[in-house]
């Protein structure tokens, strides 16, 4: 990944991520984090440990970033935009809908 390449993830990473890393690491420790999204046989579901991974990121330097740090941060990037296009009607305080944005470090009502 070229320069150019790490600067555009950066910037879209940082405008769709708008937890902190203590307030996503405090919401991924509540039951509902842990019961949203796809769970693989009934182990941790892909957002919660994409989360763990997230604030990982956040809380690590810039330069220390590694090419397979910014293809998570792409794959965050895609996976919030393509959640915020779903957004049901009504309501969507207490829904498996943003909990699951969440866990991917997005709060929608933030």
């Amino acid at each position: 990944m070229d320069d150019s390449e790490r600067k555009e993830t950066w910037e879209d990473f940082r405008e769709v991520v708008n937890m902190r890393p203590g307030d996503l690491e405090e919401w991924l420790d509540t039951d509902q984090s842990r019961d949203a999204g796809q769970h693989k046989d009934g182990g941790e579901s892909t957002g919660h440990a994409s989360g763990r991974r997230i604030a990982e990121i956040l809380r690590a330097k810039k330069g220390d970033l590694s090419d397979d740090d910014y293809q998570h941060m792409r794959k965050v990037v895609g996976y919030v935009r393509r959640h915020l296009a779903q957004r049901p009607s009504g309501d969507v305080r207490d829904t498996r809908w943003r909990y699951s944005l969440m866990n991917w470090g997005h709060d929608p009502l933030a």
